[in-house]
């Protein structure tokens, strides 16, 4: 398949007011990003097709969602599809879409009875007119969940979102409608496709590896990390529990001297 397009503009989310206060005390992440890594090396490991794995994944997800929730973190990021997964067999995409498809209709009902409210960041163009419908859907659906707010990354790459970003401000200045004096590190964060989200504390790895595969280069810079030698498929609540604990014993400077 063709590599995929950097230059296409990424669709940011709406930029509302937060529906969840972007604070939360006793140590617990306002928002916590999770690579989900390792569905084709679980389902390796046991003799199984890669659409199995994937399947086990979005199992792990939904647990993951419902952990999240009772956990208090008030906004849970997945990296669902990145933008180079399209470089993947095509039989695998296709079941990694058509997955995604299913998940999209079938899973809504549970997202609003748990007060969840789904938005999707990313290139949704690729996928289609049927998945892309299905995304406005699921988002008109789902928004007045006030428990959680749930942002899948689908065909998402960050250095894309920041092209993307840095094209409409030059634009912007190009046309005479900014000043490059205007041009400030909240201006850039605006015209992202997190516009409007608190920056994540927590950034989750499955699977052991350690890097973040172009997810939210610009918004982690803060970020914590945590790395579970765990495949995705067999994560759940307690890993979930694990890593926030991890996190609340880390002190967060942002750059500044402890003391």
């Amino acid at each position: 398949m063709a590599a995929p397009d950097t230059s296409a503009a990424l669709e940011p989310a709406t930029q509302a007011p937060a529906l969840l206060p972007a604070s939360a005390g006793g140590g617990v992440p306002v928002h916590v990003g999770i690579i989900m890594d390792g569905n084709r090396r679980w389902a390796q490991a046991r003799g199984l097709p890669r659409a199995l794995g994937h399947k086990a994944g979005a199992e792990a997800a939904r647990r993951t969602i419902e952990a999240a929730a009772d956990s208090g973190i008030r906004w849970l990021t997945l990296f669902a599809f990145s933008s180079e997964n399209w470089n993947r067999p095509e039989e695998e995409v296709r079941d990694l879409t058509g997955l995604l498809g299913l998940y999209l209709r079938h899973e809504v009902g549970q997202l609003v009875k748990n007060g969840v409210r789904l938005r999707v960041i990313g290139d949704r163009k690729r996928f289609g007119p049927d998945i892309a419908e299905a995304i406005i859907t699921a988002e008109t659906r789902t928004a007045g969940g006030t428990r959680l707010n749930l942002n899948v990354a689908l065909s998402y790459g960050a250095r894309a979102e920041i092209v993307a970003a840095t094209r409409a401000i030059a634009a912007d200045v190009a046309a005479g409608t900014l000043r490059l004096e205007d041009v400030t590190e909240a201006l850039v964060s605006s015209r992202l496709s997190t516009a409007g989200m608190p920056d994540p504390d927590l950034v989750i790895r499955a699977s052991g590896e350690q890097r973040l595969s172009n997810f939210l280069l610009w918004q982690a810079a803060y970020a914590e990390f945590t790395f579970p030698d765990v495949l995705w498929p067999d994560f759940g609540a307690e890993h979930l529990r694990a890593a926030l604990a991890e996190y609340a014993g880390r002190e967060r400077r942002f750059g500044l001297r402890s003391g």
